[in-house]
């Protein structure tokens, strides 16, 4: 049991790091000055985005680690 606490905890941990990631890089992009008439629905967008790219690179990384710790089944 403990080890599907310690596997929560760093799925949580990995998604909310790149999340913040994601958002901290598509500010720069600076959306909010392409869309002028709409800021407040820029800053959603950016939000949404973020969260978009943030939880699918956090999945990626995250099959890959369990896929490459499941490789020493194919040995043995």
């Amino acid at each position: 049991m403990k080890t599907i606490g310690a596997q929560a905890l760093m799925t949580l941990i990995s998604h909310f790091v790149f999340i913040f990631v994601a958002f901290w890089s598509i500010q720069k992009l600076h959306i909010e000055n392409v869309m002028r008439l709409y800021p407040s629905q820029a800053r959603v967008l950016i939000v949404l985005l973020s969260v978009t790219v943030g939880f699918t690179c956090s999945e990626f990384f995250l099959n890959f680690i369990d896929n490459v710790r499941n490789l020493i089944f194919l040995v043995k």
